[in-house]
């Protein structure tokens, strides 16, 4: 993964929005120093594919098993 750091005031004139769905399209780590010299990382989670649909079927009477 890519990774870029800037300070706060190069991010000053450009909206939340535009910052994270840059950080996004390009897959990247952003970086950015705040004026007290500490930092934030932002870096995308990668999307999940969806679980399978599994074929299958309860007995009847599987409760009475377990607690019987």
């Amino acid at each position: 993964m890519v990774e870029q750091t800037l300070s706060l005031e190069d991010l000053k004139e450009r909206t939340l929005e535009e910052v994270l769905r840059e950080v996004v399209a390009r897959q990247e780590v952003l970086t950015v120093r705040l004026p007290e010299g500490e930092s934030v990382a932002i870096q995308p989670v990668p999307r999940l594919k969806p679980l399978p649909i599994l074929q299958s079927s309860v007995p009847e009477g599987w409760k009475d098993a377990l607690y019987g």
